[in-house]
């Protein structure tokens, strides 16, 4: 099938764009392939620190004769999603001996989950987090002394975080292994029902806490179709995954034999053998354009339009907003997964899942059907679906169709013909909302601005009523630099409220939300932040705002505010408590939102 011509456009522009950057990058990673591991050239002395604690492994080590693979681990097992990974090593070890070569734990990082800091302190550290997980990946990895690797981590800023880090060291092959999702619990919709009647006093502590407990249950990631899930998607869309891999539910026997496969796979493309792929070959603009269409055509979290562009940054890729926005008209939504429809991503999975959707986008010609991947050239092998056979990872076409057509449709039939990503450009800043959960008589909201500087005082005004009418609801000092740009997902159920009443309700925030969000228009990671002196810091209660996805722009009606002084925050509290004394550098040094909020 032809290239689509937006897809086409898009990569040239891309492509053009980050040429001088791009050559650079790879200029680097050749210098570094030639040089190959240090492991040959250690001292003794250093060989011996190296592999004093490496047991029945230490001879072929020393000898160097088969490759050594690198694992970089997230895992605690405080987070559902990262408790699975405890015996990963292990499993890894095993197929690496089996296969003549040796693995060693190069490094941990740390794994936070927006679950439990949402709406708490914590949350101010949860961007910053994934700049921390790149260079703790990178600390672990500057031993020099590994053929290949593999990276552990599922969730919100871990996945981002160990591709920055992974693109960094790109001359090393890097396979992405996953843990996959809990099973089913109480249905997401449900969940969220409890949720918003526990904020109108409906319900109380204690029905809340049975359904979260009955929502949240076990090992393997939430069960929505938020970050950490679309994270997953983006590892088999760019060729990081093995084909299949993302969505196989924890502690089964296909989920250990596809560790055991890609352990064996990140050995068999080191430089040592025949199929040597270092991951800078797979992350190429085509490879991040296959992973944004991936975002449209599932509806993904917003969080992916700031990490996508650090982590093609760290790639030598220039990406931009509009570059989201142009694939999103060419691209349609052809999946509904909660926050966008009531299937979970078992569900998902169970109806054709990631290996239909890319073989739809394929025959479509909506995605580069030649990007090189971990198993091979071309993405069409990621339309097969991993079967466990005798013992060992099979792979078979896929279903080839929709097993279920309210959770999957063909592109001739999409549930919107387009990826529900819209940039808004307007007197107020740049900004983007996810508007394929928004029904779209809510994309135009224009009401009077009611002006906060955190969460807490919107939770206070919703309170004492005075929130009862058509209003945007503008949440500003809450962008990288004011406050590590914290999600305001908690604020969620109390606009479903103002919403259920029959008003126009919409958020305006600098700020971001949750890869859960849905239902209510909201514009976020508005561009300079209130703190840089955005035009968000103008803004006063009564202003009128105009917040438009059917044209795009974001906008106050009267001119004259913007020329009145910018508005100042006491942002004292944001500097001490819960370890936020240690990141003022990070607050400091932090680019905007559209260029990544990295510090790196």
């Amino acid at each position: 099938m032809q290239l689509n011509d937006t897809i086409k456009r898009v990569t040239d522009r891309i492509t053009s764009r980050s040429e001088t950057l791009r050559s650079d990058y790879m200029l680097r990673c050749e210098r570094a392939a030639k040089q190959g591991p240090n492991r040959a050239h250690l001292t003794c002395g250093n060989q011996a620190h190296a592999f004093a604690a490496s047991g029945k492994d230490q001879d072929a080590l020393v000898t160097g004769i088969g490759g050594n693979l690198g694992i970089i681990t997230a895992y605690n097992d405080l987070l559902s999603a990262h408790q699975p990974f405890e015996h990963y090593p292990d499993l890894i070890r095993k197929a690496a001996r089996a296969t003549g070569g040796t693995a060693q734990v190069a490094g941990g990082v740390p794994a936070m989950c927006d679950g439990v800091t949402q709406g708490q302190a914590g949350m101010e550290l949860s961007l910053f987090s994934r700049d921390i997980i790149a260079m703790s990946a990178g600390i672990g990895l500057s031993h020099n002394v590994f053929d290949s690797s593999v990276y552990l981590g599922v969730c919100d800023k871990i996945v981002p975080g160990l591709v920055i880090a992974a693109a960094t060291f790109g001359h090393l092959p890097a396979v992405f292994l996953p843990a996959g999702p809990m099973t089913s619990g109480l249905p997401n919709d449900e969940k969220a029902r409890v949720r918003q009647e526990f904020a109108e006093g409906k319900v109380d502590r204690a029905a809340l806490m049975a359904a979260e407990i009955a929502s949240y249950h076990g090992p393997g990631t939430c069960t929505f179709y938020g970050t950490a899930n679309t994270n997953q998607m983006l590892m088999e869309f760019m060729g990081l995954h093995l084909p299949g891999a993302s969505f196989v539910n924890p502690n089964t026997p296909l989920r250990e034999a596809l560790t055991i496969e890609g352990a064996k796979r990140a050995l068999a493309i080191s430089a040592l053998g025949n199929e040597y792929t270092p991951v800078c070959e797979v992350l190429d603009a085509r490879a991040f354009v296959n992973g944004i269409v991936g975002l449209n055509a599932t509806g993904g979290s917003t969080n992916l339009l700031i990490h996508l562009l650090a982590m093609a940054k760290s790639a030598g890729i220039i990406l931009d907003w509009q570059d989201f926005a142009d694939l999103s008209d060419a691209v349609p939504l052809i999946a509904r997964v909660y926050p966008n429809g009531l299937a979970d991503i078992n569900h998902f999975h169970a109806a054709g899942g990631l290996g239909y959707m890319i073989g739809e986008l394929l025959g479509a010609g909506l995605l580069h059907a030649d990007t090189k991947t971990i198993v091979g050239q071309g993405l069409e092998h990621y339309t097969r679906e991993p079967k466990l056979k005798d013992g060992e990872v099979v792979w078979e076409a896929g279903a080839g169709k929709s097993l279920n057509d309210k959770i999957l449709k063909p592109v001739s039939d999409p549930f919107q013909s387009n990826g529900g990503m819209k940039r808004l450009m307007g007197n107020l800043g740049n900004g983007v909302m996810k508007t394929s959960a928004v029904d779209q008589s809510r994309w135009l909201i224009e009401a009077p601005a009611k002006v906060f500087h955190s969460q807490a005082a919107v939770k206070a005004a919703f309170k004492a009523g005075e929130l009862n009418q058509d209003v945007v609801v503008v949440v500003r000092f809450q962008g990288p630099k004011a406050n590590g740009m914290p999600e305001l997902h908690s604020l969620t159920p109390l606009l479903g409220i103002l919403q259920g009443k029959g008003f126009q309700v919409a958020l305006v925030t600098d700020g971001r939300m949750s890869g859960a969000s849905g239902k209510v228009p909201s514009a976020i990671h508005v561009s300079p932040e209130a703190l840089d002196g955005g035009p968000l810091a103008r803004l006063a209660d009564g202003d009128i705002v105009r917040v438009d996805a059917v044209n795009g722009t974001l906008d106050v009606l009267d001119l004259a505010v913007l020329e009145r002084p910018v508005a100042q925050a006491d942002l004292s509290g944001n500097n001490v408590g819960t370890g936020r004394e240690m990141f003022e550098v990070f607050r400091r040094f932090v680019g905007p939102a559209d260029t990544g909020a990295s510090v790196l």
